[in-house]
């Protein structure tokens, strides 16, 4: 996994959506240019017809996250590979810095996680222990295991990561400890 990216500058993340294949190539351009970037990755086998072979994929295939002043987005924009910076019309869309700070832990923590479907509707909840206390995500159960769904609104993209139950607090709830609180998940 990549390494992690703090907001030093203040200045907000946006999404840079790249060419096919090129989000590595894209990632590397950037840092060469002084931007700082971040690529959310996970590990993947991949079989070929004489081998298998674990390799890094994106979990947001397509997309790079960058931190930049939207005034002069130029230089972002003509770095091969990048198609556009994700936006509303012509103006680039900020990415919560919330959101971003959530995917930087997850990278951190060092966690399982995929790409996932984003889910507009699910129960909000705060991670109150673990490595990821703190972090705020949707719930989903797959197959009787417990998946805490971290979202970027604005790409309609979500990861999804393993997580116990008993970390859990529903977000209404958060200020209540957990010993306290029966949550029905």
């Amino acid at each position: 996994m990549p390494t992690e990216v703090f907001n030093m500058s203040g200045l907000p993340w946006y999404a840079i959506r790249v060419k096919t294949s090129c989000e590595q190539r894209v990632r590397v351009h950037l840092e060469q240019k002084c931007y700082s970037v971040l690529l959310p990755t996970q590990r993947v086998r991949r079989r070929w017809s004489d081998r298998i072979k674990i390799v890094d994929t994106p979990l947001f295939p397509g997309y790079v996250f960058c931190q930049l002043d939207n005034h002069c987005p130029a230089k972002v924009i003509t770095t091969p590979g990048v198609l556009n910076i994700v936006g509303f019309g012509r103006a680039p869309a900020a990415i919560a810095d919330a959101e971003i700070a959530a995917l930087q832990r997850l990278v951190r923590a060092n966690l399982d996680a995929e790409p996932w479907p984003y889910f507009a509707v699910g129960q909000m909840v705060l991670v109150s222990a673990g490595p990821l206390a703190g972090v705020e995500g949707r719930v989903v159960s797959i197959a009787n295991l417990l998946r805490l769904v971290i979202s970027v609104t604005l790409l309609q993209r979500s990861v999804a990561v393993a997580v116990e139950r008993e970390w859990l607090l529903p977000v209404r709830d958060a200020a209540v400890p957990a010993a306290q609180k029966a949550i029905a998940c």
